[in-house]
């Protein structure tokens, strides 16, 4: 498959890697025909359900259509989680490991890695039948460390998640919209949630750091 470029992406390079910041908040990286993403939480909505939350059905579903759209516009080889694949032990619903377990039958030649996140000490490693390579934090694929936590940018240059990072821009008539966002500090850089069913933190930027926000399908730097 070649290389479909979009104008709704934009690019960053770090440590002489090119990286491709994606509408789907996610990020490909074209020397590993690899996809990264931080932070799906399958299976929350139905872990608010299960504690009597009621809350929209249909969030596992979203996102693997996302993760379909980006496998059909990129050479993928490889997805790499970056923490918090599970949500909790009581979002293992059937419905919910099911639909992965579909998916995942349809792309049986990808290579799946999650490096351990928070949520997935308690809601446990992914099913067997969904053949994920599991390794704990920090998980070194040079130049970078791979991790779930910012904190582990001590050891390199850290591609994390964790935060769910955003930002407020406001308008011109005082007007205010809080948008996902991608975030580069010196030493890390912070993925926004791929999960469509996740909170966020507005982040403290810093002179020197760069962000790019996800807007209309579209990731733009500001």
């Amino acid at each position: 498959m070649s290389e479909l470029r979009n104008v709704a992406d934009a690019e960053i390079t770090l440590l002489d890697e090119r990286l491709v910041l994606l509408p789907e908040r996610a990020v490909y990286w074209p020397a590993r025909h690899a996809l990264i993403v931080a932070d799906a939480h399958f299976g929350k909505a139905a872990s608010f359900r299960a504690h009597g939350i009621p809350v929209p059905r249909g969030t596992t579903s979203e996102n693997l259509e996302r993760l379909d759209a980006m496998l059909g516009r990129y050479p993928v080889r490889q997805i790499i989680f970056l923490g918090d694949f599970l949500h909790h032990r009581k979002g293992r619903a059937d419905a919910t490991l099911a639909a992965l377990a579909a998916w995942r039958a349809k792309r049986p030649e990808l290579d799946l890695l999650l490096v351990r996140g928070n949520h997935d000490g308690h809601a446990g490693d992914p099913p067997r039948d969904l053949r994920v390579k599991v390794v704990s934090e920090p998980y070194r694929l040079d130049p970078f460390v791979l991790c779930h936590e910012p904190s582990e940018a001590k050891r390199g240059f850290a591609l994390s998640g964790h935060l769910h990072p955003a930002i407020v821009l406001r308008g011109r008539a005082d007007e205010r919209v809080r948008l996902p966002c991608f975030w580069f500090a010196p030493d890390y850089a912070v993925l926004p949630a791929f999960g469509s069913f996740t909170g966020s933190y507005l982040i403290q930027r810093q002179p020197g750091d760069q962000v790019f926000v996800v807007a209309d399908e579209h990731v733009i730097p500001v």
